[in-house]
């Protein structure tokens, strides 16, 4: 059961203090935030390092510079790889119109980091104050415009299929085809495919690929090597995995990290500075 957190936008009489309000934190690898929810959406931004959100609907990868929108009331809990810079922005229910009602990973341009960043250099952001009222608008502007990149892993509502699912997350790696897996799940592997393309909207095959990418992020994250973190995640070789890398991020396991290493970290350590 989740716990449910006090809003920190509303008071006692459920009078809005402001629109948006802040925290900041910054977090040691494989810290871990229990299952909770709030009564704010929430955009959760890593300026550096891995974070992982679960929900009863599925798992969302969140690398470095990337963005995770949460709506309100959604139970989640975060798990950290790496050291993570935390930024998040809690925003009152419907305030951001447009985006979907489920969680989804967005590409977070140079733009929307820099607003993040110094929004996050206030505890609350009210529209009644001028300055802070054309943060807010181009703040919305920049969300409402946002790319989800497919970083989400989700669950499948059949039993059967998710025994498969479990055993899977417990060990992205397992060689065992598809058929092997039936066999201790209790369903033909028609089924199960069906099943997977019914409710995740992904292949199977295409499911555990992204399990395996997913996975391996996580690891680089907490310093592994990347022929370490491809042979552990399944890959049949280093090449295969950076070629997956690439086409969904867009760059090379190390000239992402790289690149977020070189320029995430000042502007981290710069907001984390201005947010004490």
């Amino acid at each position: 059961m989740s716990e449910k957190c006090h809003s920190i936008l509303f008071d006692r009489r459920g009078r809005p203090l402001a629109q948006v309000a802040s925290v900041s934190a910054d977090l040691p690898d494989g810290h871990m935030i229990p299952l909770h929810c709030h009564p704010e959406d929430q955009l959760i931004f890593a300026s550096q390092g891995v974070m992982t959100l679960r929900t009863d609907q599925g798992i969302w990868v969140v690398p470095p510079m990337r963005a995770v929108w949460i709506p309100a009331k959604t139970p989640h809990s975060v798990t950290i790889s790496g050291l993570v810079a935390m930024r998040t922005l809690y925003f009152l229910p419907g305030f951001v119109k447009g985006l979907p009602q489920k969680c989804f990973v967005m590409n977070v341009t140079p733009l929307l980091r820099e607003l993040i960043l110094h929004a996050c250099t206030f505890k609350r952001l009210n529209r009644t104050a001028p300055v802070q009222k054309r943060i807010l608008e181009i703040l919305v502007d920049q969300l409402q415009a946002v790319d989800s990149i497919p970083l989400q892993l989700p669950h499948p509502a059949d039993a059967r299929a998710m025994r498969i699912v479990q055993s899977l997350l417990a060990n992205p790696g397992e060689p065992k085809t598809l058929q092997a897996l039936c066999k201790d799940c209790g369903a033909s592997k028609r089924t199960i495919e069906r099943v997977f393309l019914a409710e995740t909207k992904m292949t199977f095959g295409k499911w555990r690929q992204q399990l395996r990418l997913l996975h391996a992020l996580r690891l680089l994250a907490s310093g592994e090597k990347v022929t370490g973190a491809a042979l552990d995640a399944g890959y049949c070789s280093p090449s295969a995995f950076i070629s997956m890398f690439k086409k969904q991020l867009g760059a090379t396991p190390t000239r992402y990290f790289q690149s977020w290493s070189t320029n995430g970290n000042a502007r981290a350590a710069r907001a984390s500075a201005n947010a004490r």
